[in-house]
């Protein structure tokens, strides 16, 4: 018979294994998520990348027609991504698993200016898996001029990424950025803590220096490439129109994104992806706005 010592000792252990299971383990069953947050007010002033006088502005809708599917046209064309990583479109109203350049071409499109690129992001969630899809309250999206010399108009197909959906991990790419409506001079790459009445945002910046040759590239990453510090292309690459998506969301509490369990719903995997199907004479319009200057809205 088990001393009051050994019966001390085994209930200790259970009491330890439960907390540890209850802490590692989420509802869905996935590890813990990364869920740092960070106030605003704490975050360092952002040091925002140069950019020329131009700027083209237009409206593709905040996906008011639940146009969501796990699948990833440009990283893996043809698979169905896993059920916990869906993404959120604008644009193109047709992109899915299956989708090529000329499926795409002949659909429709969300945005007012005719263009028929694809556009997307993973979702934003009101807590953890398999919570409330929050959808944006505001998509902001708008192409700037180059620094130096004039834009080039991107080829048809282009591919571009930015931020990396495995960062939390080691991804090598940087991610977006985080931050509130009406304080985008601080950004952070946790989740923010929104002063009261103010909306999250997400901002993604796109790559815009491209190799001059290929709509993509191994790895997604090599044919279009960011600007050096001070805005210019480096060597062998050309200014294409730089997009910038701001996505706003009356988000608070437990938000998380949308991630791989490995990068436990960490506010760094988030990413954004483009293909661009822009019409050519509205990527002419474009073009012609950025490089004489002027501020455009569509």
């Amino acid at each position: 018979m088990a001393g009051p010592s050994r019966t001390l000792s085994l209930a200790a252990v259970l009491v330890v294994e439960v907390a540890l299971l209850a802490g590692a383990l989420t509802a869905g069953g996935f590890a813990r998520p990364d869920i740092a947050r960070t106030d605003l007010a704490d975050a360092p002033p952002v040091v925002a990348s140069p950019t020329g006088p131009g700027r083209y502005s237009f409206d593709c809708g905040v996906n008011a027609e639940g146009h969501r599917n796990t699948a990833n046209v440009v990283v893996t064309p043809g698979v169905p991504g896993p059920e916990h990583h869906v993404h959120d479109y604008v644009g193109n109203l047709a992109t899915d698993v299956d989708s090529t350049d000329a499926s795409l071409a002949a659909a429709g499109t969300s945005c007012g200016n005719g263009d028929l690129s694809t556009f997307y992001w993973p979702v934003l969630r009101a807590g953890g898996e398999h919570s409330a899809i929050l959808t944006p309250r505001t998509v902001r999206l708008e192409y700037l001029a180059a620094v130096t010399g004039e834009v080039v108009a991107p080829p048809a197909g282009l591919r571009a990424m930015t931020g990396d959906a495995r960062a939390a991990t080691g991804g090598a790419f940087g991610t977006p950025t985080w931050t509130c409506a009406g304080a985008e001079d601080r950004r952070t790459d946790s989740y923010p803590r929104c002063p009261a009445g103010r909306d999250v945002e997400r901002v993604f910046e796109f790559p815009s220096c491209w190799d001059g040759l290929h709509p993509d590239s191994e790895g997604h990453r090599r044919h279009l490439v960011f600007a050096e510090p001070d805005g210019s292309c480096r060597r062998g690459t050309f200014p294409v129109p730089r997009l910038r998506i701001i996505a706003g969301y009356a988000a608070t509490g437990d938000f998380t994104v949308d991630a791989f369990p490995d990068q436990k719903r960490s506010a760094r995997s988030d990413h954004g992806i483009m293909i661009n199907l822009a019409p050519t004479a509205l990527m002419a319009d474009i073009v012609a706005c950025l490089n004489r200057g002027g501020v455009c809205t569509a």
